[in-house]
């Protein structure tokens, strides 16, 4: 199986890079914009009939959440037109899309898990340009699936759990919201699920739908005391209500995924967040 991975060398990119080595049946294609741009569909389609891709995974995104407020072309461009041409190259070399999007597509005013099957209805530039690129996939590839996540964070690139540790660091005193709730998801415990379901997707998929995140609850303050505890540092924090802490893109207060329907079809166990966090704070 020939995999293409776009835009690796991103936080989930750089995953399926160092997960490569363990899938010995899989030859693995690893692009970024500079060998592979993407916003282009003409070099997009002709790489991937070149090297007979059979599986696409788009780990491209532009997922500054307040700059993409102010900078909604770029958004558009990497989040749904990208999308766009990706899933188009896929289905002209009869390749499965595998498409990573994202719980901002809710507006996150729940109180019970978001199931696949739930109105989206995003109140940001950033989840609607997501939105709008899971449209693009689902009308232009003629085999895709969809993960919607959330909280993602890695040992690799930046995100919430190295911002914790900088900053924790540092100062003596931090205030982080308690009243945004979600599941963290470590983002190689994602790409090994991907890689591990591929060879359990129906040949006659068309484009179907999965919520993918850790197991278990928590605020982004018992996120950032998880990370401080376990690295055992000294910073006091305090909890914080959104409001307290304005931001330029409104984030959802509530947005955990209901995970049945994938862990029903493919025979999956999801680890908890707290678990997953250790293993990447081991790392780092």
């Amino acid at each position: 199986m020939n995999i293409l991975v776009t835009g690796s060398n991103g936080q989930l990119g750089s995953e399926f890079k160092e997960l490569a080595k363990q899938y010995k049946d899989y030859q693995f294609f690893f692009t970024d914009k500079e060998e592979l741009d993407v916003t282009i569909a003409e070099p997009l389609a002709k790489f991937c009939k070149e090297n007979k891709i059979d599986v696409l995974i788009n780990c491209v995104g532009y997922t500054a959440v307040d700059q993409a407020e102010n900078d909604k072309p770029n958004a558009t461009l990497l989040n749904a037109t990208a999308a766009k041409y990706m899933a188009e190259a896929t289905a002209k070399n009869g390749a499965l899309m595998v498409h990573i999007s994202t719980d901002y597509v809710f507006e996150g005013k729940n109180f019970r898990p978001y199931t696949e099957n739930d109105t989206a209805s995003p109140k940001t530039v950033y989840g609607k340009s997501k939105l709008d690129g899971e449209i693009e996939v689902i009308f232009n590839a003629k085999r895709a699936i969809i993960f919607r996540t959330s909280w993602l964070y890695s040992s690799y690139g930046h995100n919430f759990v190295k911002i914790i540790l900088d900053k924790a660091k540092k100062e003596k005193e931090l205030k982080v919201v308690y009243d945004q709730i979600g599941s963290p998801t470590y983002a190689r415990d994602l790409a090994k699920t991907i890689l591990d379901i591929l060879p359990k997707i129906p040949v006659k998929i068309r484009s179907e739908i999965y919520n993918y995140s850790n197991e278990g609850v928590a605020s982004w303050f018992d996120f950032a005391k998880a990370v401080t505890d376990y690295k055992g540092i000294k910073c006091k924090l305090f909890p914080v209500q959104s409001k307290d802490f304005p931001s330029v893109a409104t984030r959802p207060h509530y947005s955990i995924l209901n995970k049945s329907r994938i862990k029903n079809e493919f025979g999956i166990e999801i680890p908890h967040w707290a678990d997953s966090l250790k293993e990447c704070l081991e790392k780092l």
